[in-house]
């Protein structure tokens, strides 16, 4: 009896020893403490799509007006040289970028700004020419 009594024992030691080498092996796998710098995080990219109310040459935006539910909302994206400007496959500068334009622009916010990655200008839809009336089709004559 006193043999199967330490031998339960000495099974209970050596798991409690293992339980103790993990929970010190999860302590140094911990992550860093709080008061370390975290990663800078990407900024989000957004993306609005609208008319061009008003270009600034010299502050370098682009105001964009987006109807939201019956209601206009401007949105500003400052262009700098890293910006892409397209219409189609062409590459085009900001003085091509007229108010009236439909463009899609995808910015990032930095320091307060809306910061533009690209500008898509659209092409201006073509009109279609209104529909000629059909000719009357006369009835068959009789023999």
């Amino acid at each position: 009896m006193k043999k199967v009594i330490a031998i339960f024992v000495a099974v209970i030691f050596v798991f409690a020893m293992a339980s103790f080498s993990f929970a010190t092996e999860e302590k140094k796998a911990a992550p860093a403490p709080a008061s370390a710098p975290a990663p800078a995080e990407k900024p989000k990219v957004k993306q609005v799509t609208g008319n061009v109310k008003a270009v600034d040459m010299k502050a370098m935006t682009i105001t964009v007006t987006k109807m939201m539910k019956d209601k206009a909302e401007d949105t500003v994206v400052t262009v700098s040289d890293k910006t892409k400007i397209m219409m189609g496959e062409a590459k085009k500068a900001l003085a091509d970028v007229k108010a009236g334009d439909k463009v899609t622009a995808k910015y990032t916010e930095s320091e307060g700004k809306n910061m533009a990655k690209s500008v898509a200008i659209h092409e201006p839809e073509k009109k279609a020419e209104p529909a000629k009336p059909a000719e009357p089709t006369k009835p068959a004559e009789k023999k």
